[in-house]
């Protein structure tokens, strides 16, 4: 997923003691009324200087074990096993990342999907902001990427199943969501792919009012801490540091309007209005002749979002 999250420290102060020295002197002492004064012992060999000792090493630190912890784990499979049951099943995802700025401090953007899916053959995918609109139908044997402002759509024949179909996307147009771990087949295998790191976290029960559970999950890629409905097991909200980031920019997943195995009209994955549009071809719009705009600026990969237009930048 994209899914696969900055605190400040605060700094230690260090006092500096100063220890009073303290200096002791001998006097020579006289007695009165003694004629002769009393031999000085003889001086004693000064003690041989005390070895110093060296302070004992501290033990190294433990280095941090990575472990699968079987609760955390038990969790994930609890969300798949509820995601890859649901014949059909709707949702809205919302979407946050930041994106590095010439002011210096990242500056977030946010884009919203509306989803709806019936398994095997059936996605409608429509994004109304930030950015440009577009929309995304894929009906079993055909998918469509429309833009409704510029009345162009890009039309491709499509393999007989989601997952399949969203493979196809994205090596022919580059269209990437950021929540198709949740679509497949397998969501459990698509959530654990590469696992190194999983424990629990604790409940929460902020994340829109709803009681969850807070689960970290990590790969070589991406650290993922991902809030699951204590109840219902379904994903609420999902937030993600990728490895290759050198900023650590944070990506957040928020996860909505959860209706799952409802009626789906039979329309409900296809569109008269963006038959009838412009035709443009289905191919990556990085590869677009000069002058052509980009129909859907969906991010190519899970690490580098879509570069959202600023003048801030």
């Amino acid at each position: 997923m994209s899914a696969p999250s900055r605190t400040s420290a605060n700094k230690n102060r260090r006092i500096g003691l100063r220890g009073a020295a303290l200096v002791l002197a001998a006097g020579v002492f006289a007695t009165t009324g003694v004629a002769a004064q009393t031999p000085a012992p003889a001086a004693k060999a000064p003690a041989p200087a005390a070895k110093a000792v060296k302070p004992a090493k501290k033990p190294a630190a433990e280095k941090f074990k990575l472990i699968l912890e079987p609760k955390a784990m038990d969790l994930l499979k609890a969300t798949s096993a509820r995601l890859a049951k649901a014949k059909a099943m709707s949702f809205t995802a919302t979407v946050g990342y930041e994106y590095p700025s010439k002011l210096g401090p990242p500056i977030a953007y946010t884009m919203r999907y509306d989803v709806t899916m019936q398994r095997p053959d059936k996605l409608k995918i429509l994004m109304p902001g930030d950015g440009p609109a577009s929309e995304f139908y894929y009906d079993g044997k055909a998918m469509m990427a429309y833009a409704p402002a510029e009345d162009l759509v890009a039309v491709a024949a499509a393999p007989p199943t989601i997952e399949e179909a969203l493979k196809v996307a994205y090596n022919t147009a580059a269209l990437y969501f950021p929540f198709v771990d949740l679509l497949v087949d397998d969501p459990y295998a698509a959530l654990t792919d590469g696992a190194i790191l999983a424990f629990y976290i604790g409940p929460s029960t902020v994340v829109a009012g709803t009681k969850t559970d807070m689960v970290a999950w990590a790969n070589k890629d991406v650290f993922l801490q991902i809030w699951i409905g204590a109840d219902d097991k379904l994903p609420r909200r999902v937030r993600a540091v990728y490895a290759a980031d050198p900023l650590q920019l944070r990506h957040e997943l928020e996860l909505s309007n959860w209706k799952l195995d409802s009626a789906v009209e039979p329309d409900t994955f296809t569109s008269d209005k963006a038959r009838a549009a412009k035709r443009i071809a289905f191919a990556n719009p990085a590869a677009a002749p000069p002058g052509m705009k980009p129909l859907v600026k969906m991010s190519p990969s899970k690490v580098a979002p879509a570069k959202p237009q600023s003048k801030t930048q």
